[in-house]
C-alpha cells in the first residue's frame, strides 16, 4: 500500500511480559518513567487516580484525581502537568492538589483528554476523545508557553498517542477505532503537514492504543484486545512482538537505569465475568526488556 503498510506478518523478535505489580486497574494508562524519582508513574483513567510504582521496593503509591485523568507529564517545578477530563491541570503530589490551568474543549462536554507526549522543544501534544467512543469529536492539540492550539489533524472518535519521533519532526497519530496510524511532519512552529499512512491494523490484532517512540525512532504500540505490544521500525515493519497473558494492553513506557526496561499498563475495562476469571492479571502493571532504549522524558515548564 503506497505511503504505509499493513501490519507485517514477517517473523519479528518475540518475548513475553510478566506482571510486576498487582494494580487491578479498570483502565490503566499513561505510563511514564520519571528519572528524578527512579519510578514509573501512570494513571487509572476510570478510577480515577494517579499511581507511582517504585521498582526498587515494589511500593505502589496512589493519589485520587478529581475526574477521569488521561495522563501526567513531569514539570520543572517538581509537580506534573495533567490531562483531567476537559482541562489541563497542575498536579502536586506533595499535597495531592489538582489546579486547573486551561480548559481544552468546553464546546464538547462529552469529550475527555486521553493521551499525551512531550516533544524536544517542550511542547506537549495530546488528544481528546468521545467518552462514549462513538462520535468523531476527538482532536489533537498542543500546549506550549501557556498557549493552547488545536491542530489540523482530522477528528476521530478515539485519538491515541500521539507519539513523537526523537528528532521532533514526526508525529504518529493513532486512530484507535479506525485501526490505523498516520505520520505527520512537524515544522519548527508546531504546525503539522500532510500525513502519510504509517500502518493499518488487521482484523484479528485488536485496536492500536497508546504509542511511544524509542531512541532509534521505532514506534511501540499497545494493542487493546490484541494480547500484545509491538514495535515498528520507521518504515512500518514490525520488529518486535511481546505477548501478554491479558487482552488489553494500553501503553508502553521505557525506563530504568539504562532505558531498556519496558513497563506496560493494561485494563480490565470491557471484560465480562468469564473473561476476568480467565485473565486474573488484567489491569496489572507488566514489564519486559528491550534492545533499544527509550528517550528520557524531560520536564515541561508550567
Amino acid at each position: 500500500m503506497p505511503g504505509g503498510v499493513e501490519m507485517s506478518r514477517a517473523v519479528p523478535a518475540e518475548t513475553t511480559a510478566e506482571s510486576i505489580c498487582d494494580v487491578g486497574a479498570t483502565l490503566g494508562e499513561g505510563p511514564i518513567w520519571i528519572a528524578r524519582d527512579a519510578a514509573l508513574w501512570f494513571v487509572d483513567i476510570k478510577s480515577p487516580c494517579v499511581h507511582r510504582f517504585d521498582p526498587a521496593t515494589g511500593a505502589l503509591d496512589t493519589w485520587k484525581a478529581p475526574d477521569q485523568i488521561g495522563w501526567i507529564i513531569p514539570a520543572d517545578d517538581g509537580g506534573f502537568l495533567a490531562g483531567v477530563r476537559g482541562a489541563l491541570h497542575r498536579f502536586d503530589p506533595a499535597t495531592g492538589a489538582f489546579d486547573e490551568i486551561a480548559v481544552v474543549h468546553a464546546e464538547t462536554p462529552g469529550n475527555r483528554l486521553n493521551d499525551a507526549a512531550r516533544d524536544p522543544t517542550g511542547r506537549v501534544w495530546f488528544g481528546t476523545m468521545d467518552n462514549a467512543e462513538s462520535e468523531d469529536t476527538g482532536h489533537v492539540y498542543h500546549w506550549h508557553d501557556g498557549e493552547l492550539t488545536k491542530t489540523e489533524i482530522p477528528p476521530v472518535a478515539i485519538t491515541n498517542g500521539p507519539a513523537i519521533s526523537p528528532d521532533g519532526r514526526t508525529l504518529y497519530a493513532v486512530d484507535t477505532l479506525g485501526k490505523r496510524i498516520d505520520a505527520y511532519p512537524i515544522d519548527a512552529d508546531g504546525n503539522v503537514g500532510e500525513p502519510r499512512l504509517f500502518l493499518t491494523i488487521g482484523p484479528d490484532d485488536g485496536h492500536p492504543d497508546g504509542a511511544i517512540c524509542d531512541s532509534e525512532g521505532g514506534v511501540w504500540v499497545g494493542f487493546f484486545g490484541g494480547w500484545a505490544a509491538r514495535r515498528f521500525a520507521p518504515d512500518g515493519t514490525c520488529t518486535d512482538i511481546v505477548r501478554f497473558p491479558v487482552a488489553n494492553i494500553t501503553k508502553i513506557a521505557l525506563g530504568g537505569p539504562d532505558g531498556r526496561t519496558a513497563y506496560a499498563t493494561t485494563a480490565a475495562k470491557g471484560l465480562d465475568d468469564e473473561a476476568l476469571a480467565a485473565q486474573p492479571l488484567a489491569g496489572n502493571l507488566f514489564t519486559f526488556r528491550v534492545a533499544i532504549p527509550g528517550v528520557p522524558v524531560e520536564p515541561v515548564t508550567l
